[in-house]
């Protein structure tokens, strides 16, 4: 499975939205993520990557769309 397949599947397993058509849809405008769906995708996301992003670096405009966490993480793994 790609990078961008597993965020895709996390994301629909952690929101129950399925993303897959809007990858660009920013996720915080549209309520899909919130600050605590937020810190339960960072730990996900470490857990499977074993990438580290502490929260106190968490920049929200980097994470705000699929597109971005997909190449977010690939630039973290």
């Amino acid at each position: 499975m790609n990078t961008q397949q597993a965020v895709i599947e996390l994301l629909e397993d952690l929101t129950g939205t399925d993303i897959s058509n809007n990858l660009d849809e920013n996720l915080f405008t549209s309520g899909v993520l919130d600050s605590m769906a937020t810190v339960e995708l960072l730990l996900e996301l470490q857990a499977k990557f074993g990438i580290d992003v502490p929260v106190s670096e968490f920049d929200r405009s980097e994470w705000e769309t699929p597109n971005k966490i997909i190449a977010k993480v690939e630039s973290l793994a």
